[in-house]
């Protein structure tokens, strides 16, 4: 059981140290192969590492292999970012969270 708490614990932490923040699409830097959220022009979200990108296209490595993506169909382009700060108030807010919750169990 206590295994499993700090797995838990472990993960729910790594999912709070990123946050995306928008960038111009002009602006993005193709040597660093920056992690991106794209939003279509549908709505809807890519994610994925960058490959290339030109004045046409953007090409991202996703999960289920390079997608393309025309830069007319792109609305949005976020990069994701290292948040410190949120690491640092969910790291401290949690072991209270779980105190909490523990309390109302019992």
């Amino acid at each position: 059981m206590k295994k499993l708490s700090f797995v838990l614990l472990l993960s729910i932490l790594f999912q709070s140290c990123f946050s995306y923040k928008t960038v111009d699409y002009n602006n993005i830097a193709i040597a660093k192969k920056q992690k991106f959220e794209v939003k279509g022009v549908g709505g809807k979200y890519i994610k994925g590492r960058l490959v290339s990108k030109n004045e046409q296209t953007m090409i991202l490595e996703t999960k289920v292999g390079q997608q393309t993506i025309p830069v007319e169909e792109i609305y949005d382009v976020k990069v994701r970012k290292f948040s410190f700060l949120k690491t640092l108030g969910f790291s401290i807010a949690t072991p209270y969270a779980l105190l909490f919750l523990l309390f109302l169990i019992i």
